[in-house]
């Protein structure tokens, strides 16, 4: 048998490994997204069309799974996060950041709800939650006029009432329509930067 005969046959199968640690993690996503906070490895093996062996093999630990599910939903979401900052007035500015929150809140309220029920059995759960309320507050503050900008208490304030968590609240456990939950919003912020239009 040619040499080259091994190496194809490890190719093949490291390809064939590849792509069932791609549908394993599209599988977990997808159930993720439609409201299972925190899928069995059987519903995942059966979702991505893999034994159940499969599962076990390629995510030995949870944290490499939590890892790869965290970068597909960054892809997902990247383009919302990445748009340039609202102008206009102050209460042009504020509509505008609610409505994009809003936007985004409900494309990642599943992955959000379902990684604070497993965030206390994973360090990267928590690291990610702390680095999106960051990048969260980051793009606020960008937007925010300078006057705003500087009044620390203010910032803070804003920062809570445009919160994923208030959202959250709002949407899960008071029940709120998405429309209902962004005239809280409105109500609860147009207050705090009343002062500095």
């Amino acid at each position: 048998m040619p040499a080259s005969q091994p190496q194809k046959k490890q190719d093949g199968r490291r390809l064939r490994s590849a792509a069932s640690r791609r549908r394993i993690v599209e599988a977990m996503r997808d159930l993720i997204r439609e409201g299972t906070v925190s899928p069995r490895a059987e519903e995942v093996a059966a979702r991505a069309d893999v034994g159940l062996r499969s599962v076990f093999r390629h995510f030995d630990d949870m944290e490499s799974l939590y890892r790869e599910i965290g970068d597909l939903i960054l892809v997902d979401v990247a383009p919302m996060l990445e748009l340039p900052p609202p102008s206009g007035t102050v209460d042009e500015i504020l509509e505008e950041m609610i409505d994009r929150r809003a936007k985004l809140f409900e494309r990642i309220m599943p992955f959000r709800v379902a990684a604070d029920m497993n965030a206390h059995r994973s360090p990267f759960l928590v690291d990610d939650r702390a680095r999106m309320n960051i990048a969260f507050r980051d793009i606020m503050r960008s937007a925010l006029p300078a006057a705003v900008r500087k009044d620390r208490v203010l910032v803070d304030a804003l920062d809570a009432v445009l919160s994923f968590d208030f959202w959250r609240r709002l949407r899960v456990d008071q029940r709120l329509s998405i429309s209902q939950a962004r005239r809280v919003v409105e109500a609860a912020a147009a207050p705090l930067i009343g002062a500095k239009r």
